[in-house]
């Protein structure tokens, strides 16, 4: 009984690898020519030119599915210039809205004056409340616990 379980999934694993050997096998076709052999690939349709050079098979794309090929590669080259340009052109805007969007020294220097007049007033009314509950600051601690 266990032989059963090892023989029959053996024989499916054979039989599968041969139908993609087979499959893999009849996808290319060759035809002799005066030149050589032209190969077709049957899933494809795609067509090579092949030669024979010591003893090997040597293959090149045929003319117009090299120009097929090269036009293909053009629009992706200059898709992506395209693309490039674009990012380059959103970056710049970009960097440009934000530092136009910075204040000047100016303005930077202006605000930090306000900023110190606001606190020294709001400091004097502080030690001005001080003055009124004693003029000693524990007094303020010991009332907080």
């Amino acid at each position: 009984m266990r032989l059963q379980h090892v023989l029959i999934p053996a024989a499916l694993v054979s039989l599968v690898a041969a139908s993609a050997f087979s499959e893999e096998t009849d996808r290319y076709r060759l035809e002799k020519s005066a030149n050589g052999y032209v190969r077709l690939d049957t899933q494809t349709g795609a067509m090579s030119i092949c030669e024979e050079r010591s003893g090997q098979l040597v293959c090149k794309m045929a003319a117009d599915e090299r120009a097929a090929f090269q036009d293909e590669v053009d629009r992706l080259q200059s898709s992506m210039k395209a693309m490039d340009e674009r990012v380059a052109k959103l970056e710049n805007s970009l960097s440009a809205r934000l530092e136009s969007k910075l204040p000047s020294e100016e303005d930077f220097n202006k605000t930090m004056t306000y900023m110190e007049r606001f606190l020294r007033g709001f400091m004097g009314i502080v030690k001005d409340m001080d003055k009124e509950n004693g003029g000693d600051g524990a007094q303020l601690n010991s009332q907080k616990t």
